[in-house]
């Protein structure tokens, strides 16, 4: 890997981070996305399935609408997307369809994980598009705010 490969991950993981605190203020579970092209940030989404009363609303689900509107195609090859929480197979599977090159994503999810936790949707030679996946970038960070999160609802 590139050494200043890792130094941007954690930079735009921290991006994500930032609207995962958003979430989580606003009652929503904290997890924040944000969609990358040459270095330039075109999406960004957290979650927000409870304000909007839809369970699609998920963060990486509206990073991908965004990054799809500004760059005026539903197919968005040459992005990644970072996210605080692994995706789920909705997640993924839209991933998947939008044609990323890469997800790099901070906490595995052992329960609903689709990126090598539960299932490996990004690596599935069956399906028509497979794309990288880097998980545990800035992992403490972003498991300590869904911890927090969840410790307070009890």
């Amino acid at each position: 890997m590139h050494p200043d490969r890792r130094s941007n991950d954690g930079y735009f993981m921290g991006l994500a981070l930032e609207l995962a605190k958003e979430s989580g203020r606003a009652g929503e579970v904290p997890v924040g996305a944000v969609v990358v092209r040459n270095g330039d940030v075109v999406g960004r989404g957290r979650n927000l399935s409870i304000g909007l009363k839809d369970p699609t609303a998920h963060a990486e689900i509206n990073a991908l609408r965004e990054a799809a509107r500004q760059l005026d195609n539903y197919r968005i090859q040459g992005t990644t997307l970072y996210v605080t929480l692994e995706p789920c197979p909705m997640c993924a599977g839209a991933m998947t369809q939008s044609r990323i090159d890469r997800l790099v994503f901070g906490a595995s999810d052992p329960k609903a994980g689709a990126a090598g936790s539960l299932y490996d949707l990004p690596r599935d030679t069956r399906l028509n598009h497979c794309f990288q996946v880097l998980g545990g970038i800035r992992v403490d960070e972003c498991v300590e705010l869904l911890q927090h999160f969840f410790q307070n609802l009890r």
